[in-house]
């Protein structure tokens, strides 16, 4: 049965991404954006964004929520219109501030680390790196379960090898041990709940999260360098790079994994809180009491 329903998912999503490809990218973009907003809040999923943000952002009104959900599945269906148009995004539609802080460092012959997360159209943030600066990335993904969709989405972000993917999972962590002692850069979206991670304060509260990004900056010695995607204006995007994480104490010794970690996840908080419509919602990001008890 999970066949049968995988193989009409794969063939809508196909059909959905072939008319997206044919139609321009303006077009293509407020077609997915109308799609989400009309479609979006009326399935099931939505009340867990709705409770992921009455955690995160308490004391607001039912109606500003119902904004901000509206909002976020309108990004998502662009993001998702958008998928056949990432080469043009990236060539002509994207601005980079602070290119200089990731230029000095390939530079100097460095490797980087590069983390985002799921805001805007996170997908821009590696097209742009190869398209504007010439920087391949080897990227970590969760595939979606469907894997006809899966193998769809890869063939669209990977411009023939150009841009290698690589699976959130142990062995995933073993490729990329690979990948750094190779000189391969890295980018890794971290804002998703990792079970086999280390709880961290995500906006006051505690939530599983990967603590991959912080060992392999550390172990090999890369710039930690933080991205966010911001969606202007329909396909218009900007992307500002920050200053590299601290990754040491004054000493020499690497600081605290967790202490990164949550370093990093304030300056993701800032970003959602000015725009919290741009990030997605629909994830299961905190941890539950079950989680809690069995951590502590």
């Amino acid at each position: 049965m999970k066949q049968i329903r995988y193989f009409f998912e794969a063939l809508f999503v196909n059909i959905l991404f072939l008319a997206f490809r044919l139609m321009p990218l303006d077009m293509a973009s407020a077609c997915g954006g109308w799609i989400g907003c009309n479609v979006g809040p009326r399935l099931a999923v939505s009340r867990k964004a709705l409770d992921n943000l009455r955690r995160a952002l308490p004391g607001r009104t039912d109606e500003e929520y119902s904004i901000i959900l509206a909002g976020m599945y309108d990004n998502l269906g662009r993001v998702i219109a958008e998928y056949p148009h990432l080469e043009k995004i990236a060539r002509t539609r994207v601005d980079i501030i602070n290119r200089d802080l990731i230029a000095r460092p390939l530079a100097e012959g460095k490797t980087i680390v590069l983390v985002s997360g799921h805001l805007a159209n996170w997908e821009t943030a590696a097209t742009t790196a190869l398209f504007q600066m010439n920087l391949p990335l080897k990227v970590v993904y969760r595939a979606p379960n469907n894997p006809w969709v899966a193998d769809l989405l890869d063939r669209a972000r990977s411009f023939n090898g150009r841009i290698s993917t690589i699976p959130k999972s142990k062995t995933g962590m073993r490729a990329l041990l690979e990948s750094l002692k190779k000189g391969d850069h890295i980018g890794i979206l971290i804002d998703q709940k990792y079970n086999e991670g280390i709880p961290a304060s995500f906006f006051g509260q505690p939530a599983m999260t990967s603590p991959a990004f912080v060992h392999l900056a550390q172990k090999f010695k890369c710039p930690l360098i933080a991205a966010r995607v911001e969606r202007l204006k329909g396909a218009h995007f900007r992307i500002t790079a920050f200053e590299p994480a601290t990754l040491y104490n004054a000493d020499g010794t690497p600081r605290a994994v967790a202490d990164v970690i949550e370093d990093t996840h304030r300056v993701f908080e800032s970003w959602i809180r000015e725009r919290p419509e741009q990030w997605l919602w629909l994830h299961r990001r905190w941890m539950s009491e079950a989680d809690i008890t069995a951590h502590t």
